[in-house]
């Protein structure tokens, strides 16, 4: 070709190896591990960093499903196969950033348990990473999501057997999707919950007692455990406004009579059976939803004198939606029935990032 066609050609070719170069520069991926990268991000202080410091560099993907109970929303990885979870606690959390990765109020993996009797094991992972014993929603999540993947949804009702961190949980998977959970004993000691107040009812139990939360104003406490620790405060003429919520329910989520933190309930009685509740969640902050806080709510209520009875069902309307708790009083089990629904699917990137020493 003439000279001229070659200046082309050659100015072409250098364009595209700037462009091959400025994309390369550029990935996307979660930086769960080493680097906080998260998004789509340029590399230019990357390679400079390189420069200093040798890097081995991989990626791998794992499939998901989002669910959501109400509003609680899950982010969900099938590890049947597994006999652990296939992410740690710091992917799981940076994972359930709604703004640099999938978004979720927890991560929450099937796996093989290690024990005899149980279908599989749940383990679930906050948005800050720290692990809860259980999670009411999630475990309908979870029973939801393990029928689906498994084919199981023209062979119900479906019940499984679920080792969890709070004991064994059996939920079941009904035909009209609506799912029904056997969420065990409530725990009333103090000390089982736990919770250092004074018990001041016959059981050892707390119920209305008066907490110091700061600038002068106290808020009186039942306490419960439903496998994981619950503090409930009745709101007499109307549900707490949302300023005081944000700033009640975090001194009482941290405070010193809980030294493994606690779920915090708000709760109007509407009628005899009906009530409604805002959640502080342990590790999550607001939420639309709490199972276990439904739950623990509501056997709260009967105690406190708040409700007659909850043998014949009492309805909880949270954030989300509505719950529908039963419970026939003292020595019972507690049973929640709720949904459970699949938003999406999807594939993340686990970015992992290992640096050295020359």
């Amino acid at each position: 070709c003439g000279p001229h066609s070659f200046c082309s050609a050659m100015k072409s070719a250098i364009l595209l190896l700037l462009y091959i170069s400025t994309a390369a520069s550029f990935r996307i991926g979660f930086g769960l591990v080493g680097q906080k990268s998260h998004g789509l991000s340029a590399s230019s202080s990357r390679m400079q960093h390189a420069a200093r410091t040798p890097a081995l560099h991989a990626e791998r993907t794992f499939p998901f499903s989002k669910y959501h109970g109400l509003g609680n929303d899950f982010v969900l990885v099938n590890d049947l196969d597994k006999d652990a979870p296939s992410l740690t606690s710091e992917e799981s959390a940076k994972i359930c950033d709604r703004n640099f990765g999938v978004g979720g109020d927890g991560l929450i993996f099937a796996h093989k348990s290690k024990k005899d009797g149980y279908d599989f094991k749940m383990t679930i992972y906050n948005s800050d990473g720290t692990e809860p014993e259980m999670c009411g929603n999630g475990i309908r999540a979870l029973a939801q999501f393990v029928v689906d993947e498994t084919g199981l949804g023209d062979k119900l009702p479906v019940t499984f057997n679920i080792d969890t961190l709070a004991g064994p949980i059996l939920p079941q998977v009904n035909e009209d999707r609506s799912i029904r959970v056997d969420m065990g004993y409530p725990i009333f000691t103090a000390a089982e919950i736990p919770t250092t107040l004074s018990a001041n009812y016959e059981d050892g139990g707390v119920v209305e007692q008066t907490v110091d939360v700061g600038g002068g104003k106290t808020v009186k406490v039942s306490c419960v455990s439903m496998g994981n620790p619950h503090c409930v405060v009745f709101n007499e003429d109307k549900l707490i406004d949302d300023e005081e919520f944000n700033v009640v329910g975090a001194a009482l989520e941290s405070h010193d009579v809980f030294p493994a933190n606690t779920n915090v309930e708000f709760v109007y009685v509407d009628s005899p059976s009906h009530l409604t509740m805002k959640v502080f969640e342990r590790g999550a902050g607001p939420t639309l939803a709490c199972g276990t806080g439904a739950c623990a709510l509501v056997v709260s209520a009967v105690r406190a004198g708040k409700i007659p009875s909850a043998k014949d069902g009492i309805t909880v309307t949270l954030p989300g939606g509505d719950l529908i708790i039963h419970w026939a009083g003292e020595g019972e089990k507690v049973y929640m029935t709720g949904p459970a629904v699949m938003a999406f699917k999807g594939e993340g990137v686990v970015d992992l990032v290992k640096r050295g020493s020359k």
